[in-house]
């Protein structure tokens, strides 16, 4: 990283699935060198098409990038990716940054970053507040979280990749930030369901009630984010799921309990979720809660169907 760029840097990312290939897809944008490595080769693939060189380990990126993006599905997939076979923790890179970028449990993160910590390698945790299909556009950021100064060292990295890392405070702080931040994505888009539905079913045409409320005081960003898939009736899950929301309101759930702080409207939010899991939804963005509220209205399935 030199003037405040990442061009002709190498940077690794170890994830490649809808999020972190649009992460590779905006570091290669930016002129970087981006090394990567997921464990399907569907996704391995995708990331040498955008350009980036694909390797077969984690400590293989490690190896060849100082600074590491993490995108993982799972407080397994971190383990397996810390100190697996060949996980980071058996590079020979003397020193390095690695910047986690999931939804996970603190102490998840907090256990990966001691173990790399005992290697001489810094983690950072700075969650996204996005989609895939935000990141796509660069509309993103990032909850950074960790030593200031190793932050003030990534930011080229991270502005690379989104609008900004606004830092939050010590390790930890930056997932804190995201389950604040995704307990209102899932009540808002339910929010924004249950407004739709009400209009459809009250004769009002979805389309013009959705460009009225996104004009109007009720707006918000999961309604122009995720308004256009009820109003189409299509929900593809190509960047976000119910299945993976729904892992997240677990974790938001588990971690407001414990601060002893109810979260009645998050609960109400995750009961939508759960009824489209079991409806077979689970895979689809989750905008398709706009079909179980329709349902629960005496709708055929989609919204605008006026009785």
């Amino acid at each position: 990283m030199t003037n405040g760029t990442v061009e002709g840097s190498s940077v690794g990312i170890v994830g490649v699935g809808a999020m972190g290939s649009a992460l590779a897809g905006s570091l290669l944008g930016a002129g970087a060198d981006v090394i990567g490595f997921d464990v399907r080769e569907e996704r391995r693939d995708l990331l040498a098409e955008l350009g980036g060189t694909v390797v077969d380990s984690p400590r293989e990126v490690l190896d060849a990038a100082p600074v590491v993006i993490l995108s993982l599905p799972s407080a397994q997939a971190l383990r397996t990716v810390v100190e697996g076979t060949d996980g980071l923790i058996e590079s020979e890179r003397s020193e390095a940054v690695c910047i986690e970028t999931s939804t996970l449990a603190i102490d998840d993160k907090e256990w990966a970053r001691q173990k790399l910590e005992s290697h001489d390698y810094v983690l950072l945790d700075s969650p996204i507040s996005g989609t895939g299909g935000q990141a796509l556009r660069r509309d993103i950021i990032f909850y950074a979280s960790g030593p200031a100064e190793v932050v003030e060292r990534c930011l080229p990295v991270l502005e690379a990749m989104g609008r900004g890392a606004p830092y939050v405070g010590e390790f930890g702080a930056g997932s804190t930030m995201k389950f604040v931040s995704n307990l209102l994505v899932s009540v808002h888009t339910l929010a924004a369901a249950e407004a739709l539905t009400l209009a459809s079913r009250s004769g009002v045409d979805k389309a013009a009630a959705f460009e009225l409320l996104i004009a109007g005081a009720g707006n918000s960003r999961m309604l122009e984010v995720r308004g256009p898939m009820m109003v189409e009736g299509d929900y593809p899950g190509d960047s976000a799921t119910v299945m993976t929301l729904g892992k997240d309101v677990d974790l938001i759930s588990e971690f407001a309990a414990s601060r002893s702080v109810p979260t009645p409207l998050l609960s109400v939010a995750r009961l939508f979720l759960i009824a489209a899991q079991a409806q077979g939804l689970g895979a689809q963005d989750p905008a398709v809660v706009a079909e179980v509220m329709s349902a629960l209205a005496g709708g055929g399935g989609e919204v605008g169907d006026a009785p």
